[in-house]
């Protein structure tokens, strides 16, 4: 069986060898990768390397064939063809650096132990190896999941979410009425427990968000949230430190009143990702919008 050879190209140069090697065998152990550097098994213009050698342009990198078997191996597991069709359906934006689609709610970003097919490895499957994801939701967050087709395209977005030059608004259900429209700003640290939660400290990072009442609805509000920062479970933890917690959320809401019988039948999360908005490299404006799906208007009706 011949030997695999890749050469580097203008989008990796400077990369670490083992990065490079993770972010083309993402779905190999990294203690493989590393293991096969340390032995030889991998070689850059035929010599042995160490796994932070920093790549150069027109690279010839040898890896062992049994490796590409194993990725193509991963790749072949089955995917069910409806979820295939789901996330190809979902796609809402495409140019030649990114995608956009409206992520349905109940699908994580990324597979797992519990959830052994991601959104990445769909769109993966669908498309190319090639892309990533430039930020995350939650698995029950529904709506704008922005993934990059090369790394120059990722590189350029997460900068400019360091920046905060990227609008992103959501659409959320929150327990209760609001009096006024109001803007959060509160500090928010994250757990590192087995349940991982955010929760509002003096030791936290800033979480700033609008909060705008677009709709009263039966012992509850439909809002429209802009946030302005990231922090993990923002909406979520601002909700519940507000007193209006976000229906139907499994860690932060009220489980009482997501016990009531008229939401008895439909149980996701009333968090939608519905706008976002980016400046991309070549200085084009991209603006999104993501339609509420079924469940979450059905939970409108339901409400009014």
């Amino acid at each position: 069986m011949p030997v695999k050879k890749l050469e580097v190209d203008n989008d990796n140069i400077d990369r670490r060898l083992d990065n490079y090697l993770l972010s083309i065998f993402k779905d190999i152990p990294k203690s493989k990768i590393y293991s096969i550097i340390r032995k030889g098994e991998v070689r850059v213009n035929s010599g042995r390397v160490k796994p932070q050698r920093k790549l150069k342009l027109g690279d010839i990198i040898r890896i062992p064939p049994y490796l590409d078997n194993e990725k193509k191996f991963e790749q072949a597991k089955a995917i069910p063809a409806n979820i295939i069709k789901l996330i190809k359906n979902s796609v809402i934006y495409e140019d030649s650096n990114y995608f956009v689609i409206n992520k349905p709610q109940g699908l994580s970003v990324h597979g797992g132990t519990k959830n052994t097919i991601g959104v990445i490895s769909v769109m993966r499957h669908l498309f190319s190896d090639s892309i990533d994801l430039c930020h995350r939701i939650d698995k029950n967050t529904s709506g704008c999941l922005v993934l990059s087709k090369n790394k120059t395209s990722n590189k350029h977005f997460n900068e400019e979410l360091k920046k905060k030059t990227i609008k992103k608004k959501y659409l959320a259900i929150l327990k209760g009425h609001l009096k006024s429209n109001m803007q959060i700003d509160i500090p928010i640290d994250k757990s590192f427990s087995t349940n991982a939660k955010s929760f509002v400290s003096d030791n936290g990072k800033q979480s700033l968000s609008n909060f705008k009442i677009l709709k009263k609805l039966n012992s509850s509000c439909l809002v429209e949230v802009r946030i302005y920062t990231g922090r993990t479970h923002q909406i979520r933890v601002q909700s519940k430190y507000i007193g209006h917690p976000i229906l139907n959320d499994n860690k932060y809401g009220d489980k009482e009143f997501n016990k009531s019988p008229l939401l008895k039948n439909i149980k996701r999360m009333a968090l939608h990702s519905s706008e976002m908005e980016f400046i991309d490299q070549s200085n084009k404006t991209i603006k999104v919008k993501a339609q509420i799906d079924k469940s979450f208007n059905e939970l409108l009706e339901l409400l009014k």
